[in-house]
């Protein structure tokens, strides 16, 4: 069994490759420099896409059944490898034990469950004169960018459907968390043939390189919708199929039947979720005016007793760091701007920029207004706004006035008010009583500046196709 090495290295047509130029790879709980990865240049990205595309007319004809056997390989691997894969993920996310059993252990069960996904051809018409059959082909060479909060999870999300679809697929990690990503690829190999799934590591001028090249049919993006935009206005000019899953603002809205101390440590880890580096953590938290004062010190009670921000390798901690300096100093501005302006926090408010790491402590803005930077934006980060509200019509108002549509909760006794309230929220995931369920059954996406396109379910798996119609007059 292959032990993991500090040899970080690309994987190109079923090769190992590196390169002379390199980049850093920091842990954010030391802020130090900790490995070295391969920096592709665009003739490295032109083979890959050459052997992606060479790779693609047989592994399209491999039938459903090989393809989900080797689907099965793939997840057996990650699964045999995944000690080491949580032990590096923690080393380079900063997300604590449990976190990094979550993400890794869920995609072993996510690559499984996709396997059994196919979509068969749908006979639209037969009859003694002609036939007509609609079926799903593979839309080619996928180029997959993912981000550092979930770098496996949320990359799993795409290959996994792009290969079942009998598509191949390059994936580009982040360049603050591209270790994990790189030895999951190098590991596949054994799963599939050379060229399937590949993997190129580098910066910003990577990412534009592979949106606009014309050897690729897709993008699958998940990141902030201002790069979203990006992404796609590199991608119009060879008409790419892509599918975006972008920022969230998520609203969660508490009806003033709720019992306080019991809902507490869900609507902490609602919005705390992964360290709050998580487009569907809940953003922005609606309470009840009648019930306000009594939620917010129940939180605040729950967390002084119960959360301790650390270093993700140690026992006790249940929060790690800010992943990255970028995100660090833009958290760091949300904290700053709100005491620039005076509003009162209910816990927390001052970083300790001494730290060794990039911590920042949980913090909770008691009531700010409904046009501050801390409600309308979305910080990514430990700083939640705590808000009032008494009129149902009002509240469901200043829940969708965003750009954003991705998530949404409901929390209440009264199921009736629950889901009605839910009904009327603009956004492609709406919680009712619970958060973050997700399932590779149920479909996932944003309205909105959300994102375009979904994934997972039989929806995501579409979106790895194209429609052909075939009619044949008798």
């Amino acid at each position: 069994m292959m032990q993991f090495d500090t040899n970080y290295v690309m994987t190109i047509n079923g090769e190992a490759v590196v390169t002379k130029n390199t980049q850093p790879v920091y842990n954010p709980a030391t802020r130090a420099v900790f490995a070295e990865v391969p920096d592709a240049s665009k003739e490295l990205l032109d083979d890959t896409v050459r052997a992606a595309r060479q790779a693609l007319e047989p592994w399209r004809n491999t039938p459903v059944s090989q393809r989900q056997s080797a689907m099965e390989g793939f997840a057996d691997l990650l699964e045999a490898h995944s000690e080491e894969l949580m032990t590096l993920l923690t080393r380079e996310q900063g997300k604590p034990r449990a976190g990094a059993e979550f993400e890794v252990l869920g995609s072993v069960a996510w690559i499984r469950a996709i396997a059994t996904q196919s979509l068969p051809d749908e006979l639209v018409e037969e009859t003694d004169e002609r036939r007509v059959i609609t079926r799903f082909t593979p839309v080619g060479v996928v180029g997959a960018i993912v981000p550092w909060n979930f770098p496996i999870l949320l990359s799993i999300w795409k290959i996994a459907p792009a290969l079942m679809a009998g598509c191949t697929l390059i994936l580009k990690p982040s360049p603050y968390t591209p270790l994990c990503d790189l030895k999951m690829v190098e590991l596949a190999q054994q799963a599939f043939p050379p060229g399937v799934l590949s993997a190129v590591s580098g910066g910003d001028d990577l990412g534009k390189w592979i949106t606009s090249h014309p050897g690729i049919n897709k993008v699958a993006f998940t990141g902030s919708t201002e790069t979203g935009r990006h992404v796609m206005r590199s991608a119009a000019d060879t008409i790419k199929r892509v599918t975006l899953e972008l920022g969230g603002n998520d609203p969660a809205i508490v009806l003033p039947d709720v019992d306080a101390k019991a809902i507490a440590p869900e609507l902490f880890w609602a919005a705390f979720q992964n360290n709050a580096q998580f487009c569907n953590v809940s953003k922005r938290l609606y309470i009840h005016e009648d019930i306000y004062d009594e939620v917010r010190d129940a939180l605040v009670e729950f967390i002084e007793a119960n959360i301790k921000v650390g270093d993700g390798t140690l026992e006790d901690t249940d929060l790690g760091p800010i992943q990255n300096s970028m995100q660090y100093g833009k958290v760091k501005d949300y904290f700053a701007d709100c005491h620039a302006n005076g509003y009162k926090f209910a816990l927390g408010g001052k970083i300790d920029e001494n730290a060794k790491g990039w911590f920042v402590p949980v913090s909770l803005v008691d009531n700010p207004p409904e046009n501050s930077r801390i409600v309308q934006e979305e910080p990514f980060g430990p700083i939640l706004p705590l808000l009032k509200w008494s009129d149902e019509d009002d509240v469901i108002a200043r829940a969708n006035d965003t750009i954003y549509g991705l998530g949404a909760t409901v929390w209440g006794k009264d199921l009736n008010a629950v889901e009605r309230i839910g009904s009327q929220l603009e956004a492609g995931t709406v919680w009712l009583n619970e958060v973050h369920q997700y399932s590779p059954f149920q479909a996932f996406g944003g309205h909105k500046q959300s994102g375009l396109g979904c994934e997972n379910s039989l929806h995501g798996l579409m979106e790895y196709t194209n429609w052909q119609t075939t009619t044949l007059k008798k």
